[in-house]
């Protein structure tokens, strides 16, 4: 695995201090900076309501179908201002989002799911088989079930199928949300194991939400923390996970041992990234 000091410092994606708000009063984001390197894996972290799917959705320009919008602030890909794309824009360019909860098209097959995402594509039928040869390369499972209706397969399955339908646009960029979720643990580490290899094997550049902050710093590059709508810390993910705040809070450790949220009562006051 690189660590971060090894990933290219060219940044694809930069949101600079957007603030979003959904039904015109709902102020979810606060002023939300971050860099996304070409080439490197980012994370997301923070529990649930931190603002980390609305920051996926502010950069894939998904807010507007559930009322969001960004207010203030800016969106970069590579330079150029983005927030005003569409969706389906946005894909041709190279950035593509994962959405939480594995959606799939549960009447079609396994194969049919993944041949929808070369859609917007103006390839080949070569090409096309040749991308679907290299899905199934990294999910052997997908191939195996290539045929099965999609509704009915397991929920590690479905997420296999939903990365590896994103993966059939030809992205550069994919963003992941919340892909341990809901998943048992011996498949959550194959679906980040997958997701290095896709980083290392085909240069694709990652920024994926989780709330499982101790396995997203074991894989990413580099780690942003959310705290209601605002980014409270962030560094290097070998420097966060050593981090005795983030360890105590995040991954449940401190220097008596392990701990819960429930057992640290001075929990709120000594959020020190904040005061």
């Amino acid at each position: 695995m690189l660590d971060a000091g090894e990933v290219t410092q060219e940044n694809l994606l930069e949101v600079n201090n957007i603030e979003v708000i959904y039904n015109h009063v709902i102020l979810v984001l606060k002023g939300v900076s971050l860099r996304v390197p070409k080439g490197g894996i980012t994370a997301l972290l923070g529990g649930n309501g931190a603002g980390k799917t609305t920051t996926l959705k502010a950069i894939s320009n998904l807010l507007a179908s559930e009322r969001g919008e960004v207010t203030k602030g800016n969106i970069m890909l590579r330079g150029e201002r983005i927030q005003d794309l569409n969706p389906a824009d946005l894909v041709k360019r190279g950035v593509i989002q994962v959405m939480e909860g594995r959606h799939c098209f549960e009447h079609l097959t396994v194969e049919e799911n993944l041949l929808t995402g070369a859609y917007t594509r103006n390839a080949s039928k070569g090409d096309i088989n040749a991308d679907l040869e290299m899905v199934y390369a990294y999910f052997p499972r997908l191939k195996e079930r290539r045929r099965s209706q999609a509704g009915y397969t397991s929920g590690g399955e479905q997420q296999m199928v939903a990365i590896g339908r994103a993966l059939m646009s030809r992205p550069e960029t994919i963003l992941l949300d919340e892909p341990s979720m809901g998943l048992a643990p011996q498949l959550v580490e194959q679906i980040f194991e997958i997701v290095k290899s896709l980083n290392e094997n085909e240069g694709l550049t990652f920024l994926l939400a989780e709330q499982n902050t101790n396995v997203a710093l074991r894989y990413a590059h580099y780690g942003y923390i959310l705290e209601s709508g605002r980014v409270v810390m962030d560094g290097p993910a070998k420097e966060l996970r050593e981090n005795p705040d983030v360890k105590e809070f995040y991954l449940g450790m401190s220097d008596e041992g392990r701990k819960s949220f429930r057992d640290v009562r001075s929990y709120r006051r000594r959020k020190r990234w904040l005061s």
